[in-house]
């Protein structure tokens, strides 16, 4: 973890998005598309009420998630991927976009889907922890979380396993795993509420 960096404010995705629309070719890479495959089979057949989607980039990700949703709102930090995530889901009028900071940005209403896929590691520690705070805040009681972290080494605030660990940490004494994908690539975990708790 590198903890003498604070997260990675909208700056350093407008230059990304700036020098192309497709930065991690979401579109395009086998590996985003092998994770996003499994990352939707893991939801099962489930229907969700409302989900929120933090960090939906250009919307790859987004347009699935809604086949399993009756409304979904999907965020990004920066405007500029936006445009071509209203593109891809313009055939669903269940999905709204809105540019939104998280965590010192956060929905008010309350889901039981909340997605952070390859968000995590981009906060520092504070701010995975303030994450975690808003998640618990706004997770109703047959909610649940999926968590996807890339597991490699980068120069981010944190690696991907130790933006799981904090985040699992932080909300220990309100969520379980419930479970727990591994590939050599990444890592997903599907977290709800402890049974009988509010």
């Amino acid at each position: 973890m590198n903890t003498s960096r604070a997260s990675l404010g909208p700056g350093h995705f407008q230059r990304l998005y700036d020098a192309g629309s497709d930065p991690w070719r979401f579109r395009s890479s086998e590996y985003e598309q092998a994770k996003y495959r499994t990352t939707v089979a893991s939801l099962g057949t489930r229907r969700f009420r409302f989900g929120f989607e933090a960090g939906c980039s250009i919307g790859v990700l987004t347009r699935l998630l809604a086949e399993h949703c009756d409304a979904l709102l999907a965020v990004d930090i920066v405007e500029a991927p936006l445009a071509a995530a209203r593109a891809t889901c313009s055939d669903q009028p269940q999905v709204r976009f809105q540019q939104m900071q998280i965590p010192r940005q956060w929905p008010n209403e309350t889901f039981d889907l909340i997605v952070l896929s390859e968000v995590l590691y981009f906060l520092s520690p504070t701010d995975i922890t303030a994450t975690a705070d808003r998640v618990v805040a706004t997770l109703d009681q047959a909610g649940i979380v999926l968590l996807v972290n890339w597991c490699g080494r980068a120069d981010d605030p944190c690696t991907g396993d130790e933006a799981a660990g904090i985040f699992m940490d932080r909300t220990s004494q309100s969520l379980s795993v419930q479970a727990h994908h591994r590939t050599t690539d990444y890592r997903l975990d599907i977290l709800r509420r402890h049974c009988g708790q509010p």
